[in-house]
């Protein structure tokens, strides 16, 4: 290798520039075997983490000088971050979780069931959040609830019908596992119902899941509904019923989440 192949490649600024921002000549010489520019240092700095052999462990572990301060604030360590980004947490939910005295520990199967195929530890991918956020505040979805959706593992294009409609993430989850629209999801919502129970008394009643959102969508309450398949009607009319008082609005599957 010649040193033209390194022609590109930044090279760390003098100790006299790195003195003149406050750093001593060894601080400044742990940071820069580390790979930290003088701005990087001074950005983790400023977020509480104020030497290079703090800030490498941190790196590692996934965080950047926006990220680390929710969780110094939470007491975790950057082990601490690993553990619950190997199992998929996102930042904020692992400091909540981490805060209320709980350990890292896999995901419950209501969870797995309406994530399929979702690596762990996605959820910390910052470039893709940070872009499904400006999708969503363009599209004027106040920051707390778009905010909400991102750290849920919503994309911004899946999650705008929902976050318009003020639906929670987890319960725009199940609805949508189901089947069911945003805008069925807030019919439901707004007579007083919600997704959990919507899906645990269908299947209490023996509905197969698949029938779950036209029964619902066309009105039918779980118990009607197995009633109705009992004496032999076909899940298809609940359909041409759901399809009239859906009107054009396109209908999800539960197999796209």
């Amino acid at each position: 290798m010649t040193t033209a192949d390194f022609a590109d490649e930044p090279r760390p600024e003098p100790l006299h520039e790195w003195q003149q921002q406050g750093f001593s000549v060894a601080e400044a010489r742990q940071w820069i075997d580390d790979g930290f520019a003088i701005t990087d240092a001074q950005r983790w700095r400023r977020s509480g983490v104020y030497t290079a052999a703090d800030a490498r462990p941190w790196r590692t572990a996934g965080a950047t000088p926006y990220t680390v301060d929710l969780w110094l604030r939470a007491g975790m360590t950057p082990r601490d971050a690993v553990k619950w980004r190997e199992l998929g947490y996102s930042p904020e939910e692992a400091a909540d979780r981490h805060m209320a005295g709980e350990r890292p520990h896999p995901r419950g199967w209501l969870w797995r069931l309406l994530h399929p195929g979702e690596k762990p530890g996605a959820a910390f991918g910052d470039e893709d959040r940070s872009s499904s956020m400006r999708e969503l505040l363009r599209a004027g979805i106040p920051a707390d609830r778009a905010r909400g959706y991102v750290e849920a593992g919503w994309t911004g294009a899946d999650a705008l019908e929902w976050a318009k409609r003020s639906i929670e993430p987890g319960q725009a989850r199940v609805f949508r596992a189901l089947g069911l629209s945003s805008r069925e999801a807030g019919r439901i919502l707004a007579g007083g119902g919600d997704a959990i129970a919507l899906m645990t008394d269908f299947w209490r009643a023996g509905v197969p899941i698949d029938e779950v959102a036209a029964w619902s969508a066309a009105g039918f309450t779980a118990a009607e509904a197995a009633r109705m398949r009992a004496e032999g009607v076909d899940v298809e009319q609940a359909q041409v019923l759901r399809a009239l008082t859906e009107g054009d609005e396109p209908r999800p599957t539960g197999g796209d989440i």
